[in-house]
């Protein structure tokens, strides 16, 4: 298989190689290959649990266990709140 990199990426192949973190060229093809399935599977599994939760949801909703939307709003809000709290923290 021949691949074909612009400049830019070509460099950073180089400069992988020369740091003495890989070997070869090939590894650090492999290693970015990696990566990428990595990223994709994480985010498959993301959208699965983003597609159960829904369901769920939808089934709740057509037993007629709502919740009232400000009770929701509110929650979000909550949620948001501490997701910025422990954000900024971690920085």
């Amino acid at each position: 298989m021949n691949v074909n990199l612009t400049p830019d990426l070509e460099a950073l192949v180089q400069r992988k190689v020369q740091s003495g973190l890989y070997n070869n060229q090939s590894e650090v093809v492999r290693e970015a290959l990696r990566l990428l399935l990595e990223r994709d599977l994480a985010r498959e599994a993301q959208l699965a649990g983003l597609r159960n939760a829904l369901t769920e949801g939808l089934s709740q909703a057509d037993r007629g266990e709502l919740l009232p939307g400000a009770k929701v709003v509110a929650q979000v809000r909550a949620s948001l709140r501490g997701g910025k709290k422990r954000g900024s923290s971690g920085k």
